[in-house]
């Protein structure tokens, strides 16, 4: 067992680029006005739980029903891409019969553990220890809470039109990933 501040920092800086929770802050802003609060501790601690999860059993997991992390990755660049469409166009395409909070559907899955963080861990498995990417996950999750905790004071700093803005270059860019996410993943289908 030997911890590497490479392989940590390497894979921290991996899975922040792919949850991307700076990226979400729109969405996350969005979903709060939806339903009133986003229990900050109960998201973090429930993607914690998927990630670790998904590290030491997903694989199995996906092939004991069938799936594979292909097919996996193209579901996931569908409910991406219908979170992008909602943010560039401005409709509401998730609804939800007067949910309480939005804590662990869509924050902790899919949008910080979603499919292309799932597909990143499993590819992170293949080349790093596994206590240095528990760390990198423990890592990006604290600033993902950091970033939940604070999304009011980001909203007041960004004002309304700041984060209409945002909000639509950020639904551009998310539309870019689900198509390369499904892009890259629906070839090995067939």
């Amino acid at each position: 067992m030997t911890f590497s501040f490479k392989e940590i920092a390497t894979a921290s800086m991996i899975l922040f680029a792919v949850i991307d929770i700076l990226g979400s802050v729109p969405i996350i802003i969005s979903l709060r006005n939806k339903v009133g609060h986003i229990q900050s501790e109960k998201a973090s601690l429930v993607a914690i739980g998927i990630m670790i999860s998904f590290l030491f059993v997903g694989e199995r997991i996906l092939h004991l029903i069938g799936i594979d992390v292909n097919s996996f990755a193209v579901a996931g660049a569908f409910v991406i891409f219908f979170l992008a469409v909602e943010m560039v166009l401005g409709i509401t395409l998730f609804r939800d019969d007067e949910p309480e909070t939005a804590s662990i559907v869509p924050i902790a899955f899919p949008l910080i553990a979603g499919a292309g963080t799932m597909t990143s861990i499993l590819a992170l498995r293949a080349e790093y220890e596994v206590q240095n990417i528990i760390i990198a996950i423990l890592v990006n999750v604290l600033f993902v809470y950091l970033v939940l905790k604070s999304s009011r004071r980001i909203e007041k700093v960004l004002g309304k039109n700041g984060l209409s803005v945002i909000r639509k270059v950020f639904g551009v860019i998310l539309l870019a990933i689900a198509v390369k996410l499904f892009a890259t993943n629906v070839s090995q289908l067939c």
